[in-house]
């Protein structure tokens, strides 16, 4: 009899315990004390911003579709500088832009670029983080005069691309992530001129609009085309070989319906002495340039005044940065 009543007194200590901590008690609370949810944006310390995967949520997506205001009773992450941006090469999207770590920003379609406005705050903001405008800067394919800033109205100034917020994905959790384009139907990844990305998909052969050399030919994979002076096209003349070729990459062929930009008339391919077949525009075999890293570089512009980039209506373009 005193052995049951002991077990039955431990069962309810038992289940007393297990009922205060699912209610989420803390051993350090003093009775009467109010309690507030510890509040943090989910996958806290997955990635380098303080932020990461942020789970399903709840409702109509958890704010992820592009809720506007509203307070989640947490706070947004630390705004992070977006240091030199980049431009990503993503194969469905073509170049996105990205801050100096590979993250994609994004544009919301609620906000307004002539005035820059922003209307993404409280919840919206730490599903959506704003980046700053201080310590912004461009890259090559982007135009400077394209960055700006905008005040929120707690004060703080946010990049503006193109006149549009910019903003951070918190369910990106890795370079080259792109899982905030089209949600809501209100978000989209940024372009390097401000405008939505993906508007025109990559081809084979593609035209980018350069802020320095104007319209030019990249590769599938975003990189600027070149040619080289000592080749030629009739007859055919390869004068890069050899070492030549450790530096300067034959692009690899294009299948004619996947260009953009440019007329399939001017694109063929040529046969190299070895074998290896090459994309010509305009009957000149071209080249990509190991020395550049993202769409929008042209470190091979004038090398050693025989490298040239390719306009849209294959001609090399002899402006130098």
């Amino acid at each position: 009899m005193i052995t049951r009543r002991r077990a039955g007194l431990a069962a309810t200590a038992v289940a007393t315990l297990a009922l205060t901590a699912a209610c989420g008690s803390s051993g350090n609370q003093s009775a009467g004390t109010p309690t507030t949810d510890n509040v943090q944006p989910a996958g806290q310390g997955t990635s380098d911003y303080g932020y990461g995967s942020s789970g399903s949520g709840s409702g109509s997506a958890g704010g992820y579709g592009g809720q506007a205001g509203g307070d989640n009773g947490g706070k947004a992450p630390q705004a992070v500088s977006a240091g030199t941006l980049a431009l990503h090469q993503d194969t469905e999207l073509g170049p996105v832009v990205t801050d100096s770590k590979g993250m994609t920003l994004y544009r919301f379609d609620k906000d307004t670029a002539d005035p820059s406005k922003s209307n993404c705050s409280g919840s919206c903001a730490t599903t959506w983080p704003v980046v700053p405008s201080d310590g912004a800067s461009a890259p090559a394919g982007i135009d400077k005069s394209k960055l700006g800033s905008v005040t929120r109205a707690d004060g703080t100034k946010q990049l503006t691309i193109g006149g549009w917020p910019a903003y951070r994905y918190a369910k990106d959790t890795k370079p080259g992530d792109t899982k905030g384009q089209g949600v809501g139907g209100t978000w989209n990844a940024l372009a390097a001129d401000g405008k939505k990305a993906g508007t025109q998909k990559p081809g084979d052969v593609s035209v980018f609009d350069h802020p320095q050399l104007g319209s030019l030919l990249v590769d599938g994979q975003g990189r600027t085309l070149y040619r080289f002076n000592k080749d030629s096209a009739w007859p055919m003349k390869f004068g890069c070989n050899d070492a030549c070729l450790d530096t300067w990459k034959p692009a690899k062929p294009a299948d004619r319906s996947k260009l953009n930009g440019i007329a399939p008339k001017l694109i063929s391919t040529v046969t190299r002495p070895d074998g290896t077949r090459q994309l010509a525009v305009d009957c000149w075999p071209v080249y990509w340039f190991t020395g550049d890293k993202q769409p929008g570089d042209i470190n091979g512009q004038g090398k050693m005044g025989l490298w040239f980039a390719v306009s849209k209506e294959g001609k090399k373009i002899t402006t130098t940065p």
